[in-house]
């Protein structure tokens, strides 16, 4: 539309694939100690923000004790953004982040953390963060298209500018300094946006309505 190569009233934005809101709901999960837990998951490319996210869990770090950083997602992938497994093996040994793996069982990892963190320089609308925010999780994400529209500022997690470490490590601070409460409060916003924007059911709708248009058109 901005470049003119359709006109606006032959356009729709359908939000993604959309998220099965009763496979990700809120549940309770035992986990061992009581360090807050932020989540990063996404394939491990330098596009998806992860050296941000490692800066900022070494600024972190430097002034609160009791703070863990996990990253899952596969390594490997052919991609030209592709980070090293070295690379990666090294932050641990550094013991900046903690790598988790591969899960066929992303619902037990979510439900373990405090905050999920998705510090993506691009995405389309991003399937971890409609998950996240189903099952009542805050979210730190950036200020891009694909993940502004599935976090409001203050509402249900923090934004944060792309490629900038020392923002991303602010408002993880700004999480940290919440109490229980508020931060339950964002997850239960969040969850009441993904019904309202983002059950797949809406989508599907929303994809079979354009459809039968385009067809009744023809």
């Amino acid at each position: 539309v901005e470049n003119k190569l359709i006109r606006k009233d032959k356009s729709i934005i359908i939000p993604g694939s959309g998220v099965n809101i009763q496979e990700f709901k809120p549940m309770k999960v035992k986990r061992n100690g009581n360090a807050f837990r932020f989540l990063l998951i996404a394939r491990m490319l330098w596009d998806k923000g992860i050296e941000e996210y490692v800066e900022a869990a070494r600024i972190i770090k430097q002034k609160y004790k009791n703070v863990e950083f996990l990253m899952l997602g596969a390594t490997g992938v052919n991609n030209p953004s592709a980070i090293p497994e070295e690379k990666i093996k090294e932050w641990e040994k550094e013991g900046v982040i903690k790598y988790l793996g591969t899960t066929d069982n992303v619902k037990i990892e979510i439900a373990k953390a405090d905050c999920i963190v998705l510090p993506s320089y691009r995405e389309g609308t991003s399937r971890v963060l409609l998950e996240s925010a189903s099952m009542e999780k805050p979210i730190i994400t950036t200020n891009t298209t694909g993940c502004n529209n599935i976090v409001k500022d203050g509402l249900n997690g923090f934004l944060c500018k792309v490629k900038d470490a020392k923002d991303l490590a602010d408002k993880m601070e700004e999480m940290l300094s919440l109490d229980e409460e508020t931060r339950k409060l964002m997850g239960k916003r969040g969850r009441e946006k993904i019904l309202k924007e983002f059950d797949e059911k809406i989508v599907i709708k929303k994809y079979l309505e354009l459809i039968r248009e385009c067809l009744i058109e023809t």
